[in-house]
């Protein structure tokens, strides 16, 4: 088993800037991680992928995110980071922490980020 805990999330004004954190403990290792990743909820809209990084580094963004949000890691505290910057509006959502063991998939509980306009 897998858990995920996020910290972070605030109210922070357009335009500012916020760094998630997300620990993983439980049976996480590198030889059975594929990869782990943002993913966000807003009001009334679904969930939808923010940014992914893989056992070997390899990043991914959504499109709304890119050149604005970087994801990164540490493996030896089995955590995973996003930095935003030139937050919007529509980036207030509930971001949540996701991991790939294997053929399984973990989330987190979320943590709440809103912009202020």
């Amino acid at each position: 088993q897998v858990q995920l805990v996020e910290s972070g999330g605030d109210l922070v004004q357009a335009g500012g800037s916020l760094k998630l954190s997300c620990a993983a403990s439980g049976s996480i290792f590198s030889s059975n991680l594929v990869a782990m990743g943002w993913y966000r909820q807003a009001p009334g809209k679904q969930r939808e992928m923010a940014a992914i990084i893989t056992h070997n580094d390899i990043t991914n963004y959504a499109d709304s995110v890119k050149g604005r949000f970087t994801i990164s890691r540490d493996k030896a505290k089995n955590s995973v980071y996003l930095q935003m910057n030139s937050l919007k509006s529509e980036d207030t959502a509930v971001y949540y922490c996701t991991a790939w063991i294997r053929t399984s998939q973990f989330w987190g509980q979320g943590t709440q980020v809103t912009v202020s306009s």
